[in-house]
């Protein structure tokens, strides 16, 4: 069935929302609730009602917290079927995506990425070279956004922090089994995930494992132009372009666990083992032309990457108001890449390139944390943080058959060394009920020693950052249904270890001579320093009856010593001639502002007077707006690297009597056009993302299954990067046109 097929269906789904009969008052809706009967009834919808569970919902610990949050909990998870993590994340307000629609990406909290989004797991700093579209939704219990830092969390979240939960042990059934089948251009995709729930030694040992498996096939097309023009004259220079497509397959298993062992009445023990395990290959076969060196150009590609890590707790609480806390946790990942490149002219090969890199870094960590809440309403929280990282990385470019002139000088082999080091203190403090107040400092120091190799001289850069912090949150008694929320911090952005110590990659179209400063080679800087951000955080919230929630939401940043890549023409030991290289260097300053909206609520509490059988009706939409200004770069466009101006997402869920459940949720990014620095320019044209989901259940209640079928990036529209570098009276531009597909999956639950 091809994506045609699958698009009418998505269509159709989503008609139904608005064409569907009066729901059944004794259902639930779209949101958890009960569906509304009589106005007298009103009491009885509450979203968090006590009686529901007796564990905090995504809403209270949103709500109960002093510093700003956003909680998706496991429904939120499961809604659309999303295989991708960042799919999930899209659609909440300023979030926004790297990779193509539809395939997930790296996540960006406010526009920014690239370091600016701290990544936790469990609480702990995500390991080097960690993705989270490694991470299956069905392996999380619950992902907890933080849009200012906290000194517990660290302070390394300029734009904000990400915190991923994973599963815990299952109360209401032992096993959970979900299996995927689904599509990507016709191209087929298929995932499971197993869970299982473990007790033993009269419930003192209680565990969940979680099992996960992905195999996909992908096709992705190229299509890039190239143009070479003159400012003064208008004199078209060059033209050229590659067109053509790649294919690849990825297989994955992820395993994670947590065991919660019962030592005593006091004291408790947690282990926490993770595994992920993935394999790629493809290969890409393009067309050249303009271009007289060759005329074609394919490729061959292998990867691989594994990563192994278990972290223990021990928990000791010698009263009901103190707790101690130990960690400890031992890592290794590995990625290993083969790249084949034979370049082709009147059929003849006349080059080839074959790049293979290993890559292998260690980590440990140790961290103990100290917790005491006192009769007057303090909870305070004390600890300290030691992480020691290794990396190894070698990396052999041949060039047909012989190695590259020039990069042997810096030998073949780089190795780093991390020393993390860190302490803080925070206190939360509540003298009414009325007011929260938190009060928090942290100290950080971070090491990176590189060893060198070959010419490469060792290096080693040492930054210290303390961050104080505080946060206050407000109730006031004669709006029982606000609160105000105010946040005054400082956080950084560490250099990445490779922008420190990286060994020279040139570029593979144009490897010998005079390269275009479109296609520069790249380097790393051991210079750089941290970024640090002082910023100003405000949001007021508005509860409703049903548990859902009206926001609004400020910030701004001040940014010192931005990093960003600047292109400039270097004398290089790689070549005889001068090339274009790009490094990370530190700029001045830059500011960035934004505000937030957010709205989640049944339409009938928006709408009083809106008919019954729009009662189970849940409707979601944000809009966020952002704006920033980076020093030393002429403007107008002079903004932070990729950030777009906003972002807005409209979407609805509805629940049919008879049990069926759909929603669709419609995302847009408009054009983005950055001034990275005085030569270069980015410009990302808009996105339009609308996805669509259907729910229903079969057989029995209690042990029938769950299905769901998903529609992604039902639109599918193209999307263009005009890139444009000018140098005095020369302009260079390069047009990269990118096709987007439509995904679809049917997924079956079944709990046993």
């Amino acid at each position: 069935m091809n994506g045609r097929v699958w698009i009418a269906v998505a269509v159709m789904g989503v008609a139904r929302l608005a064409a569907a009969a009066a729901p059944d008052p004794a259902a639930p809706t779209a949101v958890g609730a009960q569906a509304p009967q009589k106005p007298a009834a009103a009491p009885t919808e509450k979203l968090d009602k006590v009686t529901v569970t007796s564990s905090p919902t995504a809403a209270s610990r949103r709500r109960n917290s002093t510093a700003s949050k956003i909680v998706i909990d496991r429904e939120d998870l499961a809604r659309y079927g999303d295989t991708q993590l960042g799919d999930v994340l899209r659609r909440l307000p300023g979030v926004t995506l790297g990779g193509r629609p539809g395939r997930g990406g790296d996540i960006r909290l406010r526009g920014l990425g690239g370091g600016f989004t701290q990544i936790l797991i469990d609480g702990e700093r995500a390991p080097a070279g960690f993705s989270v579209d490694q991470l299956s939704p069905d392996q999380i219990e619950r992902i907890e956004i933080l849009r200012a830092p906290t000194a517990e969390t660290g302070a390394r979240a300029v734009a904000g922090t990400i915190n991923i939960l994973l599963r815990e042990p299952l109360v209401k059934s032992a096993s959970e089994l979900r299996v995927g089948l689904g599509g990507d251009h016709g191209d087929p995709q298929g995932d499971f995930n197993w869970t299982r729930n473990a007790r033993g030694w009269n419930d003192a040992l209680v565990g969940a494992f979680t099992l996960s498996g992905n195999a996909a096939t992908r096709f992705n097309d190229v299509d890039v132009r190239y143009r070479s023009e003159r400012l003064d004259t208008g004199q078209v220079t060059g033209e050229s372009g590659q067109i053509g497509g790649s294919r690849g397959r990825t297989r994955s298993l992820n395993g994670s666990g947590r065991l919660r062992w019962k030592l005593s009445d006091t004291q408790q023990l947690h282990l926490s083992p993770v595994a992920f395990v993935s394999g790629s290959d493809g290969t890409t076969d393009v067309r050249v032309w303009g271009n007289s060196r060759y005329d074609a150009a394919q490729g061959r590609n292998e990867g691989s990457s594994a990563l192994l890590r278990l972290n223990a707790s021990w928990l000791w609480r010698p009263d009901p108001a103190q707790r101690f806390e130990l960690r400890s946790g031992t890592g290794r990942t590995r990625w290993d890449s083969e790249n084949h490149r034979q370049e082709f002219l009147l059929d003849q090969a006349v080059r080839t390139q074959d790049d293979r890199t290993h890559t292998q870094d260690d980590n440990r960590t140790l961290t103990a944390k100290w917790s005491l809440q006192t009769d007057r309403e303090h909870q305070w929280v004390s600890g300290v943080e030691g992480e020691w990282g290794e990396r190894v990385q070698t990396r052999a470019t041949l060039e047909n058959g012989a190695p590259k002139a020039g990069l042997d000088e810096f030998g073949d082999t780089l190795a780093a060394r991390t020393r993390r080091r860190a302490a803080y203190t925070q206190d939360e403090w509540s003298p009414n009920p009325q007011w929260s107040i938190y009060l928090g400092w942290r100290w950080e120091e971070l090491r990176t020693q590189g060893a060198g190799g070959g010419v490469v001289p060792p290096s080693l850069t040492v930054s210290r950052v303390a961050s104080p912090l505080a946060h206050a949150l407000w109730k006031p008694s004669f709006w029982p249904r606000d609160q105000v929320r105010a946040s005054l911090t400082r956080s950084y952005r560490a250099p990445a270890l490779n922008d420190l110590i990286a060994k020279p990659v040139v570029n593979a179209s144009y490897p010998q001579g005079l390269n275009p400063q479109t296609h520069p080679d790249s380097a790393g800087n051991p210079e750089l320093l941290p970024e640090l951000a002082t910023g100003l955080d405000m949001s007021w919230e508005h509860w409703l009856d049903s548990g859902g929630v009206l926001m609004v939401s400020a910030y701004v940043r001040e940014i010192r010593g931005l990093i960003r890549r600047l292109l400039v023409q270097e004398v290089v030991p790689w070549d005889d001639r001068p090339r274009w290289v790009s490094r990370p260097r530190n700029l001045d300053r830059a500011r960035t502002a934004g505000l937030e909206l957010e709205a989640k609520a049944r339409l009938d509490e928006l709408w009083p007077s809106a008919p019954e059988v729009l009662g189970g009706l849940l409707v979601r939409g944000n809009l966020a707006v952002f704006a920033s200004r980076v020093d030393g770069v002429p403007g107008p466009d002079n903004r932070l690297d990729q950030q777009p101006r906003g972002t807005a997402n409209l979407g609805a869920d509805y629940l049919w009597p008879n049990g069926v459940r759909g929603g669709f949720n419609w995302g847009y990014v408009p054009l983005t056009r950055v001034q990275q620095t005085a030569l270069l320019a980015r410009q990302d044209s808009p996105r339009r993302v609308l996805d669509a989901y259907l729910q229903w259940h079969s057989g029995e209640a209690r042990d029938g299954i769950v299905w769901r079928l998903s529609t992604a990036n039902v639109l599918a529209y193209p999307t263009e990067v005009l890139t444009q570098v000018d140098v005095g009276t020369s302009r260079t531009q390069t047009l990269d046109r990118k096709r987007t597909f439509v995904v679809w999956s049917l997924r079956g639950e079944f709990r046993y």
